[in-house]
């Protein structure tokens, strides 16, 4: 039987590394009952971080989903990683879930991830609760987190829980219990039984003057929202509390405000009432707008689908795990039922695939399913032509969801296979690695037999290469990561391109056209063509034209990088009689290609990062020469507890190895994280060694 979809809660855990998205994941699925024995991060033993590489680094790499049941609520939850380089799991995951648990740490407050976190749930419109974890932590300061998140994210955070206490055990006034401001009681764990019970008693005379006030504070602030509760507020009658989890509840699905928590995960404070928030607060799939899509043949006009079990199938394909004997495709079903060993179309593909088994998935474990409804997430084994960011529908119903778009890969290395067998083995893999990670990317070198894998970060190329070495037993070299370099153009031009040989006897003409503009949009470049083609003979001439023109600025300019921040036009050009064939018109594009960047002149453009380093007071000067002796401009620094927060862009060129020098300069005691964040025009000495 589908399940219920009004008690139906898809939600994520999302934050920076080491917040501990991971450890109040593994406390959830024990308080639920989910699992018998507490996993620890540390210990390799969680959960969610099943796969080896997860838990010898000690962090998530790949989002992993559970299925469990709270309250009467079934909860589909997914862990998602914290490193940066792993940030496209984010995304897809973000793109399907319904509410997200963003969490934070007491002692380091928003960190650069947190906020990348917090912007793609932005762009998908996600309500989601704040959970200030590590309140237990020496340096904790949860007032000071709670500030960060309203200045630094732009949100309207709002306290229905306050620590008592903060801080470690030795401490004047340790962190030991909350204090619920919904309810008005204190809460307090018992470590002895794992946090399993949760003892709520009357507030203590000390507590009750603090707690009144951040009560008022919280009806304060509802009171915007409802009348009734305005009413009751106006008139100084008391407040019920299931109208204030109602009011809260309405605001938080609306993204007006963001309930905030906190808590120790680690040491098992404060999870049962996130638990409890989550059920209360954040929405079912039925609670949500229908999700909107467009006509496959009639891109123009829009296609709404509810969350309703009668409505036509849809859904959408946000992850895949490659498997030798069948991919299994997680899906989130937006509308209608999907029935084990039946067909669905796939509107992108103009496909239909088969979905022989559906699984509810358990981190690496699976319970075969044989229907699921509106709003749940299921794996499907059976489709093979389609790929993340796909829909799936009824093909007499067809419709066309929003897909995910992912970020360009900045960084590259080349492998190489040690004898042709491996050679061919290699290529299937990474066509499996390709199918599964769709920030990774392989291309064949034929000239020097290399393989150049693609991806977001040393880290990302860095677990790739010991899943080939690992997992799949290749024997292949493994060089030296290097940039991935894109090339633009500082002015427009327009040249023509001609073709003019004689091969084999026959004589091959035509001419292309091209304009080339500038632009500043940090795409890939585009190609498109005004010319309006009078027959079908032409029309082929022209896409022939536009075709090769795109190949070329795909595969690179005059420093053999791609095309960046341009457009390529083809422009209308006389066509000989009788028409020319497709070698003279590829020739023609080619010269066309290379005359218009030579008029237009090329800039050399690098990955420029976006860097956040975290330093104790007593090494910022080592660590500040260290950046600009890197080519990296400080863009600002603010103090976070004993530690300063150094903001810097820096070229990735400049980067490699920085994990291990700034431990270097700081004994050990900086961290840092680095992102994407622009292409930037590239120095001269780099510049002259691509000529």
């Amino acid at each position: 039987m589908p399940r219920n979809i009004q008690t139906l809660r898809n939600i994520g855990i999302i934050a920076h590394i080491d917040a501990g998205k991971t450890t109040v994941t593994e406390r959830m699925l024990y308080y639920a009952k989910a699992t018998h024995k507490m996993g620890e991060v540390d210990k390799g033993t969680t959960t969610t971080d099943f796969d080896p590489e997860e838990q010898q680094r000690g962090i998530t790499i790949y989002s992993a989903c559970v299925s469990f049941q709270w309250r009467g609520c079934d909860f589909n939850l997914i862990d998602t990683p914290g490193h940066v380089d792993f940030t496209a799991e984010v995304e897809r995951s973000l793109r399907v879930l319904d509410g997200g648990v963003v969490v934070f740490s007491a002692r380091e407050g928003v960190e650069a991830q947190s906020e990348t976190v917090w912007r793609q749930a932005d762009k998908y419109g996600v309500p989601r609760l704040a959970f200030i974890n590590k309140c237990d932590r020496e340096g904790a300061d949860f007032y000071a987190t709670l500030e960060q998140i309203r200045k630094r994210l732009g949100s309207h955070p709002l306290l229905v829980q306050i620590p008592v206490g903060i801080g470690p055990p030795h401490v004047n006034n340790p962190f030991r219990g909350v204090i619920d401001l919904v309810a008005m009681r204190l809460l307090t764990f018992t470590g002895e039984k794992l946090g399993a019970e949760v003892i709520s008693q009357e507030l203590p005379e000390d507590l009750r003057d603090e707690a009144s006030l951040y009560r008022e504070q919280l009806l304060g602030e509802l009171f915007n929202f409802s009348n009734e509760l305005a009413e009751l507020v106006l008139a100084d009658q008391p407040v019920p509390e299931p109208l204030v989890k109602q009011v809260l509840r309405q605001a938080t699905i609306d993204r007006q405000i963001v309930p905030v928590l906190c808590g120790s995960a680690l040491h098992y404070v404060g999870i049962q009432p996130l638990l409890d928030a989550v059920a209360d607060y954040l929405p079912s799939p039925a609670d949500l707008p229908p999700v909107v899509g467009v006509d496959p043949k009639n891109p123009d006009k829009q296609l709404t689908r509810a969350a309703k079990e009668d409505e036509p199938f849809c859904g959408l394909v946000f992850k895949i795990l490659a498997d030798k004997h069948g991919d299994l495709h997680f899906v989130r079903i937006y509308s209608g039922e999907l029935k084990a060993n039946s067909r669905v179309y796939n509107p992108g593909k103009d496909k239909k695939e088969n979905a022989a088994q559906l699984w509810h998935i358990q981190a690496d474990r699976r319970e075969q399913v044989p229907t699921a409804g509106a709003g749940d997430i299921v794996g499907v084994i059976g489709p093979r032509f389609s790929i993340t960011g796909d829909t799936f529908c009824e093909t007499q119903a067809p419709i066309l969801l929003e897909s995910i778009a992912f970020p360009d890969t900045v960084i590259s290395m080349a492998i190489e296979p040690e004898s042709s067998l491996e050679r061919k083995k290699l290529g299937e893999v990474l066509e499996m690695l390709k199918r599964q990670d769709p920030t990774f990317r392989a291309l064949e070198n034929e000239e020097t037999g290399q393989t150049i894998i693609s991806g977001m970060g040393e880290l990302h190329l860095e677990v790739i290469k010991h899943r080939l070495l690992r997992d799949f037993k290749l024997d292949v070299k493994v060089h030296k990561p290097r940039v991935s370099y894109k090339e633009t153009v500082n002015a427009a031009a327009e040249e023509t391109g001609k073709c003019q040989r004689v091969v084999n006897g026959q004589s091959l003409f035509a001419e292309c056209r091209v304009r080339i503009t500038p632009a500043s949009d940090d795409k890939p470049a585009t190609v498109s063509t005004q010319w309006i083609a009078e027959d079908s003979h032409q029309k082929q001439c022209v896409y022939i034209l536009q075709t090769a023109l795109r190949e070329h600025a795909e595969g690179g300019g005059l420093y053999g990088c791609p095309l960046y921040n341009c457009h390529l036009e083809l422009l209308p050009t006389t066509l000989p009689e009788p028409l020319p064939n497709e070698v003279a018109l590829r020739i023609a594009a080619a010269d066309a290609f290379d005359r218009v960047l030579k008029s237009a002149t090329v800039t050399l453009l690098e990955p420029i990062m976006k860097v956040e380093v975290t330093t104790p007071e007593d090494h910022v000067g080592d660590v500040i020469n260290d950046l600009q002796q890197r080519r990296a401009m400080i863009t600002g620094s603010q103090l976070r507890g004993p530690n300063t927060v150094l903001d810097a862009e820096a070229p990735l060129s400049a980067m490699f190895g920085y994990s291990m020098a700034v431990r270097s300069l700081s004994q050990g005691r900086a961290s840092f994280t680095m992102e994407p964040l622009r292409y930037g025009p590239a120095p001269a000495d780099v510049q002259e060694s691509f000529m």
